[in-house]
Order: structure tokens, then sequence, then C-alpha cells
């Protein structure tokens, strides 16, 4: 797809194409597993990612979708797997080798959490120092010689906070390490790596991408040279390949992307305002809010905030859980981005409760905000805090 062409024509029509044998103008479904080989195979390479020869290799389906994903994030080539945690594992196990350091953001998905902090020290003496990336003094001071990877989620999960992507990418560069950005709080239509400068930009396709809540997925997106090694070295070798199905249904969900992430940018920004206003509530979390830290660094890199708001009550934890359990609209339930609003209640004995901001250390809620009316929303909010 040109890059004259915009984002939202993008999502319609990169990666799509005429069925040869139907002439369907939607990809179908192609659930095959193995494909027929070539008269003469005595030279076939078994592991090219690039040919249809087996589904652990690479799928048509998955070939669509990454061809999709790689126009939107304006990356040279992009690797698509089975969810998220795949993806943020398939470059760590590329990228580190045995005794590698690694800086990462300290509050992140619980499963980088995991590991960077037990699996990759005890099994490959991978180390890692999890910082505040969202302090760039932090950052410089975790520098070691043997730093090859600087990992940042942005916005943070679920802390929503916000690192500066164009500041940190001078800070890898100077050391000769890859940046990696998680941005799947944002997706692409909100904020875009790989032109700030990072050399990776992971999603969890699960979320807004696919913003159905109806499949899973993980993406990886850059530079060609990266993106090679990724599929021969952990895509075929560790199998965390994506169905066909799976494909299908994401590419689907992309195109109506740029809609979706306005209504749950428009409607978080009026949610998360009356939530601040409202006197049972103890503190909000937003980017779109002036009153956060990094307000000033998401107006600069990010086209909207998304839908994402965190925030705690002047309550206990059997307050905090009245108040989900009061929800009538809103459904309790871990995951985000889709096209219902989400609520989970965290505790305060997160096993990564030390790294939180000092507010969020005595439990706090996170909101996904769906594509239900803004109105409904605040209503079913205020009849569940009416309650506590």
């Amino acid at each position: 797809m040109k890059d004259g062409v915009s984002f939202k024509t993008k999502c319609v029509h990169a990666g799509n194409g005429i069925d040869k044998e139907t002439g369907a103008i939607r990809r179908p479904i192609i659930m095959a597993n193995s494909y027929r080989l070539p008269e003469d195979a005595s030279n076939l390479n078994w592991s090219d990612t690039n040919l249809l020869i087996y589904t652990r290799n690479t799928s048509a389906n998955q070939i669509y979708l990454q061809e999709k994903l790689a126009s939107l994030e304006g990356g040279e080539d992009c690797v698509v797997l089975a969810s998220g945690v795949a993806a943020i594992s398939s470059v760590l196990f590329t990228f580190l080798n045995k005794n590698s350091h690694v800086i990462c953001s300290n509050v992140s998905y619980i499963a980088v959490y995991r590991l960077l902090n037990e699996l990759f020290p005890e099994k490959y003496g991978i180390k890692a120092s999890l910082v505040d990336t969202s302090n760039l003094d932090e950052v410089k001071k975790a520098i070691r010689p043997n730093t090859r990877l600087i990992h940042v989620e942005t916005p943070g999960n679920p802390t929503t906070r916000i690192s500066d992507i164009a500041e940190i990418s001078k800070i890898a560069k100077s050391i000769g390490a890859l940046l990696t950005v998680d941005s799947t709080f944002a997706s692409p239509y909100l904020q875009q790596p790989l032109k700030l400068g990072a050399d990776l930009v992971i999603h969890s396709l699960t979320k807004y991408i696919n913003g159905h809540g109806d499949a899973m997925g993980g993406a990886v997106i850059g530079k060609k040279e990266l993106i090679d090694k990724i599929k021969r070295q952990a895509m075929v070798n560790l199998g965390g390949v994506i169905s066909p199905f799976n494909a299908w249904l994401i590419m689907r969900g992309i195109v109506t992307l740029p809609l979706r992430m306005k209504q749950h940018s428009k409607s978080a920004l009026k949610i998360a305002q009356f939530l601040e206003s409202h006197p049972k509530v103890r503190f909000v979390a937003y980017p779109g809010l002036e009153s956060h830290p990094q307000h000033h660094i998401a107006k600069k890199q990010m086209t909207m905030f998304s839908g994402i708001i965190s925030f705690g009550l002047k309550t206990d934890v059997d307050g905090h859980n009245k108040f989900i359990n009061s929800l009538k609209l809103i459904i309790p339930a871990v995951s985000l981005g889709h096209d219902e609003s989400l609520i989970v209640y965290t505790g305060p004995d997160d096993e990564r409760n030390h790294f939180y901001p000092e507010e969020f250390r005595n439990g706090h809620i996170r909101f996904s905000v769906g594509l239900e009316d803004t109105e409904d929303i605040i209503n079913d909010l205020k009849q569940a805090l009416d309650k506590i």
C-alpha cells in the first residue's frame, strides 16, 4: 500500500485483495495446515517463513495480516504470533543472549514482569533493570556495558504512564541497544513508535486492533532484517503461531480501527473528567487529563489518548468490590479494547505493588471504556458510586 494513502484507507485495503479462485472481494479463511509442495522440493528450505509449506512456518491469512500491520505502522515487515505475550517473548528470545542486560518499564504487563524478573534471569542469566521509563534519568542510570535492549510500555499497563519514545530512542542509539515499544494501549492509529525512533513496535492484537473480544494474537513490526530474525529463531522453532481463523478475525477488526479509537478516546476523556470531579474518587490516571504527570509527553507523541482509565476510590477493598459488583452495564472482566466496557479491580497485594505510583498501592481499578453511549456509561458509574 503506497505511503500517500491515508491511514483509514490502509485499514480497509492493505493486505486485502481479490481471491483468484472465486472472485471474492475479501480474503477467505484458509484453514489448511499444509500446502502443496513444488514438483522439485529437493532444494527447499523447510523453514522458509515466506513460503506456504506448513502453517507453523506461516499461513496465507498470517501473510495478509502481516502486510496490513506493517503498512499501518510504517514498518518494512511484520511477524504475527499467537498472542501479545508470544510477541514479546519472541523479541526477548531473539535479541537477548546469555548475560545480556535489558532495561524495562518497571510497571508493565504482568507476563513481561515475570519473564524479566524470574524466567530469563533464572534460566539464561539475563539481567533486567526495571525502572520508571517516564524518568529519563532513571533510564540513563540503569545503563550497563552489556545493555542490549530497552523495552518501554507506553501508555503503561495499568498506570497509564507515558514514556518519551523519541528521547529514549536517542539513549538507546547512543549505546547501540535496540528500543522496543509495546504500543498496545495506543494502537497504530494513536501512536507510531517507529516514526519516533523505536526499532520494533509490539502489539497485543487481542486488544484494540482486533477490537471485538473474540480473537487472540500478537505482532512485532519493524525493519525486515530484525523481523526475519524473529521469524527464524522464535516463530518457526518455538511454534507460537497464530491460527488462520484468528488472523482472519483480526483483519476484519482492523477495518473499523480508526472509528473505534476515536470513540474510545472521546468517551474516555469525558468519563475521566467526570471521575476526577466526583467526591468519592481518590485519584484518576488518564493521559488526556492535564493532571496526568506526563500529559505534555502524551500530547507530543499521541494523536488522542485512548480508552484506558485507572482510578481509585475513597474506600477499602470491600468498598471497591461493592462498587464493581454494583455496575449493571460495565462488565467485570480482564482484557481491554473490546466493544463493551470492561473493568477490573486489583487489590493492594499485587506482586508489582512496590513499583506502582503511590496512589495505586492501596488498590486500583483499570477501566477499559467501550463503545456504548458515553452518558450511559457515566450513569452506570454514578449509580454504582452511590452505593458505596
